[in-house]
């Protein structure tokens, strides 16, 4: 997640203050990403060296020093909004790589690993549904939040269903035969200069 561009988001909005950046951050996100103020006041120094927000001018830091965004911060912010996250290499997800690795661990009942997984993964799923049908229509931010997680928790329970199914075929179709290596997936091309 980008702070640096939430906070350019919320000053341009007008100027503010960093615990009222910290508070709004929280607020937008539906209180589902807590922001440590000292992680507001870092980045807020890396907008201002990199002359994306400048302060009021005052030499302290702390609370009585107001942000405000400049000409170049509404520039990026507006890149930003418009360009998609570089999803084109998966990323480095914990489960994924338990799987990938108990499936070669001798003695390790794979499917038994899955399903503790999926269990879990199905109860965070109901308490996420018990959050939303107590507190998603009364705030938007909250709302969007809960769906883009319930959307995820039940990709990732999908994913597992199908991996369970692909490793026990695997088991049935060629129970003793040797593993044959794997092809690369292609990563970006690296241009070298």
């Amino acid at each position: 997640m980008s702070i640096r561009h939430a906070l350019l988001a919320l000053l341009s909005e007008g100027p503010k203050y960093g615990l009222q950046l910290r508070q709004d951050f929280e607020a937008r996100t539906g209180d589902v990403w807590p922001l440590n103020v000292g992680q507001v006041y870092t980045t807020l120094q890396r907008l201002e060296r990199d002359g994306l927000v400048e302060s009021d001018g005052s030499e302290e830091e702390g609370p009585q020093k107001r942000f405000r965004i400049t000409d170049d911060g509404r520039a990026e912010l507006a890149v930003w909004l418009r360009t998609p996250p570089d999803l084109s290499s998966p990323p480095r997800d914990e489960l994924v790589i338990k799987i990938l690795v108990a499936v070669r661990l001798p003695d390790v009942d794979v499917h038994e690993v899955v399903q503790a997984h999926r269990r879990y993964l199905v109860q965070l799923m109901q308490e996420w549904t018990r959050l939303k049908e107590y507190a998603a229509n009364r705030d938007l931010g909250f709302g969007l939040a809960v769906d883009a997680e319930l959307f995820r928790l039940d990709a990732v329970v999908r994913w597992l269903d199908a991996a369970d199914g692909r490793i026990k075929r695997a088991s049935v179709e060629r129970p003793d035969a040797e593993r044959l290596p794997l092809p690369r997936v292609p990563r970006k091309a690296v241009v070298r200069s």
